[in-house]
C-alpha cells in the first residue's frame, strides 16, 4: 500500500512540475498623460502594438461623462515607446466610442499600414492608412474584426447598434439603422475583402431569428455585435441580441437596460451557424485560443451566475466552467500569446474597484494583478473606462486602460516569463 501511495505522490509531483510557471507581472506605469484623456484605439484583446513593438495606437479626447455625438472627433495617435512615450498624432476619426474606440488594426502589408473606422462624406467607412507615407484608401464598410493577414474583415451596422447600445455604436446616419425592421433580411453579418473593398452579407438578422430570443412587442429590435475572428480567420464568434420596448426603455431609463443574448459561431463563408449555449445562458466577452477553442464569459446554468467558460466549436455541450465560485463574474477574457494563461478584468464592485486577474488555464489557478479604483466622474454607463487588457504579441507586456489615478490613461506592465 505504501508503495502505491509513494508512486501516486511521485506522479502527482511530476504533474505539478509540468504546470507552466506564472510569469512575473510588474507594476503598471502610464504611457500617456494629461491634459487629455487617452485609451487604446481598439477593443480589448486586439493588438495595439505596431509590428516592431515601438508604437502603441491610442485615441485622445476631452469628452467624458457621455457618448460622443455626431461630428465630435477624437485624435488618433501613436505612443512612441522608444522615445520617452512621445505622443504622435496621425489623424482624426468621427467613428469612435469609449468601448471599441475606432476599431484600429495594424496591417502587415507594409511598414506603417493600419485600418480604422471613420465617417467620410456622411458614410461610416474604414480607412486603410499608412501613417508614414500618408497614403490612404477608403473601404465602404466599417470594420468590427480584421484577420491577422489583413485581407478580410467583418462588418456590422453601427447605426443600428447606436440605437440599442450607444456605448458601442456611432452617432449619425452613416448607415441606415433600419429602425422599422425588427428582423431585417438585408442586414446582419458582412465579410469584406480588404484588397478589393467588396462586401458580402453572409448572415442576415432574419436568418438567425429562429435561434435568437424572440421579441413580443412590435417596437423591439434584433441586432448583431461583438465579432471576433478565429486565428486562421475561418470562423467568426459574435453576439446576437434582442431588445424589447426599445423606445420605452430609452425614455424611462435613458438607455437600454435589458436585452437578451445568444452567442454564435459561424464559418466565414456563412455556413455552419452554431449556438454556443442553451437558452438562458447568454454570452458576453470572449477570445479565441486557436481555430476551434474559445473562452467566453456567460450566464452559467440558465442565468444563475456569471462564469468564465471554455469550449470547442462542435463540442458546445462540453463547456468547461473555470474556477467555479472564484471567477463567477463577467470579465474581459484574453489568452496570453502562449495560450497557457488568461487575463480577465471585471466591472467595478461595491467599493468601485475593478478586479484584474491572471488565470492558469490548465489547473484554473488564479493570481491577482491588482484592483483599480473608478472615480465618480468615470462611472457613467456609456463613457465608463473598462480595463480592456491586451497582450503584446511576444508576451513581454500587458497593456490596459484605467482611471485609478484620476484621469483616463493607458498603462503597461512588463511581463517576465520563467
Amino acid at each position: 500500500m505504501r508503495r502505491y501511495l509513494l508512486i501516486a505522490l511521485v506522479l502527482l509531483a511530476a504533474c505539478r512540475e509540468k504546470l507552466p510557471e506564472f510569469p512575473e507581472v510588474g507594476e503598471p506605469y502610464a504611457v500617456t498623460s494629461t491634459p487629455h484623456d487617452h485609451f487604446m484605439a481598439n477593443y480589448f484583446g486586439i493588438n495595439a502594438w505596431s509590428p516592431d513593438g515601438r508604437y502603441l495606437a491610442v485615441l485622445e479626447t476631452d469628452i467624458n461623462g457621455r457618448v460622443p455625438e455626431e461630428g465630435e472627433a477624437a485624435t488618433l495617435a501613436l505612443v512612441d515607446l522608444q522615445d520617452g512615450n512621445k505622443l504622435i498624432p496621425i489623424g482624426k476619426t468621427l467613428c469612435w466610442n469609449f468601448q471599441e474606440a475606432a476599431m484600429f488594426h495594424w496591417l502587415p502589408w507594409e511598414d506603417g499600414a493600419c485600418i480604422y473606422n471613420d465617417c467620410r462624406d456622411g458614410k461610416f467607412v474604414s480607412v486603410v492608412y499608412n501613417w508614414k507615407t500618408g497614403a490612404e484608401r477608403i473601404i465602404p464598410y466599417p470594420v468590427s474584426a480584421v484577420s491577422k493577414d489583413g485581407t478580410k474583415a467583418v462588418s456590422v451596422n453601427y447605426a443600428r447598434l447606436r440605437l440599442c447600445r450607444p456605448d458601442y455604436g456611432y452617432a449619425g446616419q452613416g448607415q441606415d439603422p433600419l429602425r422599422d425592421d425588427i428582423w431585417p433580411d438585408s442586414d446582419g453579418l458582412w465579410v469584406v475583402d480588404l484588397r478589393t473593398g467588396e462586401g458580402r452579407l453572409i448572415l442576415s438578422v432574419r436568418d438567425a431569428a429562429a435561434q435568437m430570443t424572440q421579441i413580443e412587442d412590435p417596437k423591439g429590435l434584433a441586432y448583431f455585435c461583438h465579432t471576433v475572428l478565429s486565428k486562421n480567420a475561418k470562423k467568426i464568434f459574435f453576439l446576437a441580441r434582442t431588445v424589447e420596448n426599445l423606445d420605452e426603455q430609452v425614455e424611462k431609463f435613458g438607455h437600454v437596460k435589458a436585452w437578451r443574448t445568444s452567442a454564435f459561431t459561424i464559418d466565414i463563408d456563412g455556413n455552419n451557424l452554431r449556438r454556443c449555449y442553451p437558452d438562458g445562458w447568454e454570452g458576453s466577452h470572449f477570445n479565441w485560443l486557436d481555430d476551434e477553442t474559445i473562452a467566453v464569459t456567460a450566464r452559467w446554468n440558465a442565468g444563475k451566475c456569471w462564469a468564465h467558460t471554455i469550449f470547442k466549436v462542435g463540442e458546445e455541450d462540453k463547456v468547461r466552467h473555470l474556477a467555479p465560485g472564484l471567477l463567477d463574474w463577467d470579465g474581459h477574457l484574453v489568452f496570453s500569446p502562449n495560450g497557457k494563461f488568461l487575463c480577465s478584468d471585471g466591472y467595478w464592485n461595491s467599493n468601485k474597484e475593478r478586479n484584474f486577474v491572471l488565470i492558469r488555464v490548465e489547473d484554473e489557478a488564479v493570481r491577482s494583478l491588482g484592483t483599480y479604483f473608478v472615480p465618480e466622474e468615470y462611472q457613467e454607463q456609456y463613457s465608463r473606462c473598462d480595463l480592456h487588457a491586451r497582450w503584446r504579441p511576444d508576451g513581454s507586456q500587458i497593456a490596459f486602460n484605467s482611471v485609478h489615478e484620476g484621469t483616463r490613461q493607458v498603462y503597461i506592465s512588463e511581463v517576465k516569463w520563467q
